[in-house]
């Protein structure tokens, strides 16, 4: 008698494995031509350590934002009340400091739980109301923006203490100062080796996933495009950190940020939540009947989206050193631009971390390359617009093909 053996799974050739991410690697490549681009056609200005760290400034809130947005596209929701929450949290932190003379320390978790509040006031209505996210959140968008009106008296509030500045405009000390062999040029070295480092580990690590699949017989993508994707993000990653390392090293804010894409990278790739909002997103019935709490998991996308509104709200304060009326005007546009660029779907289950947060630098990088360029607003706003129908065409385009 002969035993029959079933071959082996035949690995995809390179050209289908493209084909099948064809998005996931086309952002990144769009985000080097686009800074490319901008560096050549600025004259080298786009590169320099200043505007390197100006860009990082300018564009840290929006990322922030972007991760919780990126939840609640998932979710098959939308929000446009964040430019107006944004607005509303740093009007009220100004209140506190400046005319009620609340301690920075207390005002700032006062601010986030505010925030989680006004969320979950529109969380209620989406979830456990079902009326549509669009109009809740566009009535979100005029309250809260005539509450800032209210509370501000229709004129700025500062200044603010400069412990409280320090979130958005301090910078991370060199803590190799002591080891730094020419600080003439590098004055910062922490930037330097913690960029090293990091690119190390996001080697290694790549590397160990890499095995871990091997052994479980986990589909792992072509070495040759492990290997571009690693020697792209490398060479980037220490370029721009030598770059900061000659400024003043790491902005507050950034640690901020790496530190919140980090945890929702894993939330939303290794926890149970993470996988029940994309499990609900993409089919929000089939979820229900496998006993998913759907109206509870749609609550929590929104109280995560008013905290970071919040979060956002005191870092634009704190860099403006005032909080103004017309804070945040625009911005919800902005982060939503940052989710469908980065790879989401509108049609919700599909999107990634890495993509929202690749999308917010596209869309920050053509702001200050523009700027820099001399370009007018009305020029800057058609081509945001044109870019963001193309992102979401591409995506269109993909769904219906395959």
């Amino acid at each position: 008698m002969v035993l029959e053996t079933s071959a082996p799974t035949a690995k995809p050739s390179v050209g289908a494995y493209l084909k099948a991410n064809i998005r996931e690697y086309g952002l990144l490549v769009a985000l080097v031509v686009i800074m490319l681009f901008f560096q050549f056609v600025t004259g080298g200005v786009l590169f320099r350590p200043v505007n390197i760290t100006n860009l990082i400034l300018q564009n840290s809130f929006i990322v922030i934002m972007a991760l919780g947005m990126l939840l609640i596209i998932v979710a098959g929701h939308i929000d446009l009340s964040v430019g107006s929450i944004v607005a509303f949290t740093g009007g009220l932190s100004a209140v506190m400091m400046v005319k009620w003379g609340i301690h920075y320390a207390l005002v700032v978790p006062l601010c986030l739980v505010l925030g989680g509040l006004v969320g979950a006031a529109q969380g209620y209505w989406v979830a456990y109301q079902k009326i549509p996210s669009f109009i809740v959140t566009l009535a979100g968008m005029l309250v809260f923006r005539g509450l800032t009106y209210l509370i501000l008296q229709n004129r700025p509030i500062g200044p603010f203490p400069k412990e409280f500045q320090v979130l958005s405009t301090g910078f991370v000390p060199d803590l190799l100062w002591f080891a730094n062999p020419n600080p003439a040029i590098v004055t910062n070295l922490f930037a330097l080796v913690a960029v090293i480092v990091l690119v190390g580990l996001a080697v290694y690590f790549g590397m160990k996933d890499r095995s871990n699949n091997d052994k479980h017989g986990t589909e792992n993508e072509p070495f040759v495009f492990f290997a571009i994707q690693m020697a792209i993000i490398g060479v980037v990653a220490i370029f721009l950190g030598f770059q900061l390392s000659t400024y003043r090293g790491f902005p507050n804010v950034l640690i901020v940020m790496a530190l919140l894409i980090a945890l929702y990278t894993f939330i939303t790739t290794r926890s149970t939540i993470g996988r029940r909002i994309y499990a609900m997103g993409g089919n929000e019935k089939a979820a229900k009947l496998s006993g998913i709490n759907t109206e509870r998991l749609t609550f929590l996308t929104f109280v995560n989206m008013g905290v970071l509104a919040a979060l956002a709200g005191m870092i634009i304060a704190a860099r403006l050193n005032s909080a103004t009326p017309k804070a945040g005007v625009g911005f919800e546009l902005d982060v939503i631009a940052a989710c469908f660029i980065g790879g989401a779907s509108a049609s919700g289950g599909v999107g990634k971390i890495t993509g929202a947060v690749i999308g917010a630098f596209i869309m920050g990088v053509m702001n200050n390359g523009m700027s820099i360029m001399g370009l007018g607003i009305d020029y800057q706003q058609l081509v945001k617009g044109l870019v963001l129908l193309a992102a979401v065409f591409f995506d269109v385009y993909n769904k219906n093909k395959g």
